[in-house]
């Protein structure tokens, strides 16, 4: 039985985007690539505003999350985590033989710069954190952190996991200014999973060429000399950039002030259906995700709850690592529309009836 996704990843795909990645097939270094290469790139500089370089390798986001850590860090980088995510990207860097000096802030909180007052310290290459902690469902304020860690070491390069917040929230990149931005498809651009998209700045290509030890796949100087020319340094998912040529076409005209407002107004909908009807939300107020709701479950038994929504059509999201236990999560991003949202949380009122 086919389901409504309001899950945190993958994500709802429309039928009609779908249909965009039945184009007929065409080789990687061709003129037609080219042109699809350089106009997606352009259109996601739109979007974002920034006019930073824009690298497309086939993998989900995870794999440009560990190339940039290879290419911005030579020995030490100093990670900063409030929830799994965040802590794989510590993992990621660990997992490279980067020295990671890591800083935890509880789940539900966001990271905020006081946290790493005094802690990018000079020997610091790169200070990296999840900007929409999708396993509690924290948005942090990155604009905030990333000023900070300019006001404490200016050498040091900004990482940002930007998964589930790019295309979705406005990060302003022009404020922001990351080094290394990295999203994939399968979230707010509404696409199925298979391709990584990161934003990267002149300076991190500058530390890439005399980092030794970058592996090949994600090595960011082989991937500027390609991107350059509006090529992939190895073969890309064909079908799914034209489906994200065609996304792109239609976030564009949908605007993205829009884009911003109608993910703000579906946070709104499920944190007060959250208060009504559960526990509230799991992430502390004023820092909550704009994409994905965190419920507080309470003593609800979720295995026969989501049993039950999914006969009916619909699914979403279990808690996930320290969490849960104690939390479900519905991901209300990318072409999901206020109406759907309100279908979706009428047959969950209707499920948990349904139980009483």
């Amino acid at each position: 039985m086919s389901r409504q996704l309001f899950t945190v990843g993958p994500v709802y795909v429309a039928q009609e985007t779908l249909q965009a990645m039945t184009k007929p097939m065409i080789t990687h270094r061709c003129k037609e690539y080219k042109d699809l290469h350089g106009a997606i790139v352009e259109k996601i500089r739109k979007a974002l505003r920034t006019d930073d370089d824009i690298f497309l390798v086939g993998g989900s986001a995870t794999v440009l999350i560990e190339g940039a850590v290879r290419n911005a860090v030579s020995s030490n980088c100093l990670g900063i985590s409030n929830g799994s995510f965040g802590n794989r990207l510590i993992e990621c860097a660990t997992a490279n033989g980067k020295n990671v000096a890591e800083i935890h802030v509880p789940w539900g909180k966001a990271m905020r710069p006081s946290d790493i007052e005094g802690k990018v310290t000079k020997d610091v290459e790169a200070v990296t954190w999840v900007s929409n902690e999708s396993s509690t469902g924290v948005l942090s304020n990155s604009t905030a952190l990333a000023e900070e860690v300019r006001k404490q070491n200016p050498d040091a390069l900004i990482i940002v996991d930007a998964v589930t917040s790019a295309m979705a929230v406005d990060l302003d990149l022009p404020k922001l200014q990351p080094d290394a931005m990295i999203f994939g498809t399968q979230k707010a651009l509404a696409l199925p999973p298979g391709l990584a998209i990161a934003v990267v700045s002149d300076r991190i290509i500058e530390k890439s060429k005399n980092v030794k030890n970058k592996g090949f796949y994600t090595d960011f100087v082989k991937l500027k000399k390609n991107a350059d020319d509006n090529y992939a340094l190895t073969t890309p998912p064909v079908s799914l950039m034209y489906a994200l040529d065609y996304q792109l076409d239609n976030i564009l005209k949908e605007g993205m002030d829009h884009r911003y407002k109608r993910h703000e107004e579906m946070a709104s909908m499920v944190q007060r259906w959250a208060d009504e009807k559960f526990n509230g939300l799991f992430p502390e107020e004023g820092y909550r995700s704009k994409t994905i709701g965190v419920v507080n479950r309470g003593d609800l038994d979720f295995d026969t709850f989501h049993s039950k929504l999914k006969s009916k059509g619909y699914e979403i999201s279990n808690g996930y690592g320290e969490v849960k236990g104690s939390t479900f999560r519905i991901g209300h991003m990318g072409d999901i529309t206020p109406s759907m949202l309100k279908e979706l949380l009428s047959a969950m009122d209707e499920t948990s009836e349904e139980m009483q």
